[in-house]
């Protein structure tokens, strides 16, 4: 398996205190964000049994201002040590992602709001440019960023990892859709885009990839069920098929060797997993 990247590493590191040794300019770049007084900006973590992360992950926010988690009814210790760490926590059990987000942007005292998740991290460059929008006056409303993906240990520079871009700096008069799948801001005014970019882990293992893919799935599912919609044999054949041609030769994923073949397998059969659910569902339409 190939080594993960180094700046991979230290961001997911440096929060539990074992992150490896950084050269001049990496000790120059984090010490700043570490010495400077907190960015007025609002950090919005929504939660769901994360507490395995979600101290690293408030702790990774120091330099933020306030740090908001909205759990939507962890079973686990996710809540405590959210409060522990210092996060305003509410709990919102039953919602959507784009829900928690939104019950948290309500309570943002500042008025940038950064969305981000328990399992991402702000990388140095990111950290300043974020400064530097919350000081300056007109421009964007909302800010987009990519995010690097690090998978099964290796970063993924192609497939649709590699180019994974969000809009996830934006100010607090704006709203999430509360679909169960893929919500999304809906922006008021102009988008800009910055240099930085947020550092991902989003799946521990294969076995934590694949109990996502059954989550968001099914998930999928309702929100296509919603609509009035059903499967037809065509789909449920072409559209895995399609996502797997589109990964893994259209968008280059065969460049990042193994991990990148594994990761358009898996997202084929996410694909039929949602059209296999609604046809178990029912539906009146078909798609």
């Amino acid at each position: 398996m190939s080594e993960a990247n180094p700046a991979i590493q230290r961001a997911f590191s440096s929060a539990t205190g074992d992150a490896e040794p950084l050269n001049s300019e990496a000790q120059a770049g984090r010490a700043s964000v570490i010495a400077r007084a907190p960015i007025p900006v609002t950090a919005v973590i929504p939660t769901l049994n994360e507490s395995g992360q979600i101290d690293a992950a408030i702790k990774a926010l120091s330099w933020a201002d306030q740090v908001i988690v909205a759990d939507g009814g962890s079973t686990d210790d996710t809540v405590a040590l959210a409060k522990a760490a210092g996060a305003c926590v509410i709990t919102l059990s039953g919602s959507t992602i784009g829900g928690q987000r939104n019950a948290g942007i309500e309570l943002a005292k500042n008025n940038w709001v950064l969305a981000i998740d328990a399992d991402e991290r702000v990388d140095p460059i990111l950290v300043e440019e974020i400064a530097g929008v919350v000081k300056s006056t007109g421009g964007p409303s909302a800010y987009g960023f990519r995010f690097r993906n690090e998978y099964l240990g290796r970063e993924l520079k192609h497939g649709p990892w590699g180019r994974d871009w969000h809009v996830r700096l934006f100010t607090r008069d704006q709203r999430y859709t509360t679909t169960n799948v893929h919500e999304g801001l809906e922006v008021r005014g102009t988008t800009g885009s910055l240099r930085g970019a947020i550092i991902h882990r989003p799946y521990r293992d294969i076995a934590h990839h694949a109990a996502k893919i059954m989550k968001y799935a099914r998930w999928g599912a309702d929100d296509l069920r919603a609509k009035g919609r059903r499967p037809s044999l065509w789909a449920l054949v072409t559209r895995p098929a399609w996502r797997f041609v589109r990964d893994y030769f259209i968008y280059s994923g065969w460049r990042d060797g193994m991990q990148g073949f594994i990761a358009a397998v898996l997202s084929s059969f996410a694909a039929f997993l949602k059209y296999a659910f609604l046809f178990d569902q029912g539906g009146s339409k078909s798609v």
